[in-house]
């Protein structure tokens, strides 16, 4: 798939997906592209665990305890290092959305679907939980999820404000 047309087609998939396996040469593919993406002073402080065993994924569902994770096949678990990197200043969300960006449009490109999940990891301790269950060290935080498989049912992008509303040339809302 062309790299717009990824672009148009990236959606944030909610439902549930088919019995299909997520190949672990995709997953490769996908957590790559996240690895490729830029980061602060080139740290490179995000990491990538990567779930395929089923009795994992449904371990690390109960704890996220959201639909989209009930049916997933596979989960890309990002954890960022907090570390300052630049004048005591940390870029470990930065670097992260990155990344997190780059693998949904791989996933989108492979056929695959997902939907980035980050607020349910700040409530009830369920990115400590899932730190825990992955054997992620202490002074590193699990920030975004990504469940993913091949959606069983339709989904397109949501409608977007047009490019007048949101983008101006040489001056704010010019």
């Amino acid at each position: 798939m062309e790299l717009f047309e990824a672009i148009g087609k990236r959606h944030s998939y909610r439902g549930p997906f088919t019995d299909a396996p997520v190949r672990e040469e995709d997953l490769r593919k996908i957590v790559q592209a996240g690895i490729q993406a830029p980061s602060g002073k080139n740290e490179q402080t995000t990491s990538f665990v990567i779930l395929n065993d089923p009795a994992l994924v449904r371990q690390a569902a109960e704890i996220i305890n959201r639909p989209a994770c009930q049916t997933a096949r596979a989960m890309i678990v990002c954890v960022t290092d907090p570390r300052p990197t630049f004048y005591g200043h940390s870029f470990h969300a930065e670097d992260c959305a990155a990344a997190v960006e780059n693998m949904l449009l791989a996933i989108t490109a492979l056929g695959y679907a997902s939907v980035w999940l980050d607020g349910v990891l700040r409530l009830d301790g369920v990115a400590e939980r899932l730190a825990a269950l992955l054997g992620v060290p202490g002074g590193k935080i699990v920030r975004i999820v990504l469940p993913l498989g091949v959606p069983a049912e339709a989904a397109a992008q949501r409608e977007r404000l047009p490019f007048e509303s949101r983008a101006w040339f040489n001056r704010y809302g010019a």
